[in-house]
């Protein structure tokens, strides 16, 4: 595969502005930031929302504000978490992917306990509706992996008709309370899943770049952003999200690779507009 996608990862539900002034956290800023990494190369724009006071919302006239900026500006893919919120219910979890109808929804295989603080809940009866809602609304499911149990949850799922093929993965490594970002478990992961799927990787904090590397030499596609890495080297900032999009596309070239367009991407991951 020559094409490697960038998924932009621009704000998360947890990093603030003590974290790192530069991250977006209103629909205009979030829109313009997603907007500059279209600009250096992300082909896929991954979503989440924040209140009025910061705190990540599962708040559907957020997304509705910050998906219509957007589209007014470039045709960058658009996937949409449905995870922004601890404490969201099940219907506030699906409501933006029903009404909104993105090319692409965040899907996470499993419950765990999350940074070691709460639960990050994602049982068998939510699983199967938001599968189907994804379904019905023509939204192709991006499976969230944050331990190797939730590939295996995936498979239940395919053969029970609830998720689609070929399927898109996307690792999380290193949230506290799931798998640790090292090399090691990113190709054990990759290993599981089967030979048509697709499939990128993302390390969280100082795994970021080990996990980019090793995922541009698997042949994966890439997640970068400040959701998960406010630090764009040791000690430094980052200055902003196109900065961490700027760099994937570098190692990309320099990988012999080439980064794909929206549509390029549309293509490999065979989503229905």
């Amino acid at each position: 595969m020559d094409k490697t996608i960038i998924t932009v990862a621009v704000t998360g539900a947890f990093p603030t502005k003590e974290h790192n002034p530069n991250i977006p956290l209103t629909p205009k800023e979030i829109a313009a930031d997603v907007v500059e990494c279209w600009k250096a190369g992300a082909a896929v724009a991954h979503l989440h929302m924040r209140d009025d006071e910061g705190k990540g919302t599962m708040n559907k006239d957020k997304f509705k504000e910050t998906v219509e900026l957007i589209r007014a500006q470039c045709d960058i893919v658009l996937n949409l978490t449905t995870s922004g919120d601890l404490f969201a219910t099940d219907e506030t979890r699906m409501a933006h992917v029903i009404e909104l109808k993105p090319e692409m929804a965040s899907y996470d295989a499993g419950s765990m306990n999350w940074m070691h603080s709460g639960l990050f809940l994602n049982p068998p009866q939510f699983l199967e509706k938001l599968g189907k809602v994804m379904l019905e609304n023509n939204v192709k499911p991006e499976i969230e992996i944050f331990d190797a149990g939730m590939v295996y949850n995936s498979f239940y799922y395919i053969k029970k008709g609830v998720l689609a093929t070929p399927a898109h993965y996307q690792f999380v490594l290193g949230a506290d309370g799931g798998t640790a970002a090292t090399v090691e478990n990113l190709v054990y992961l990759k290993s599981l899943i089967p030979s048509e799927a697709t499939w990128s990787a993302l390390g969280i904090g100082k795994g970021h770049l080990p996990v980019l590397f090793a995922t541009l030499a698997l042949g994966g596609h890439v997640r970068v952003g400040m959701e998960d890495n406010v630090y764009y080297a040791k000690g430094r900032l980052a200055k902003s999200n196109a900065e961490f999009v700027a760099r994937a596309a570098r190692l990309i070239g320099e990988a012999n690779k080439t980064v794909a367009t929206p549509d390029e991407a549309r293509k490999i991951l065979g989503l229905k507009k």
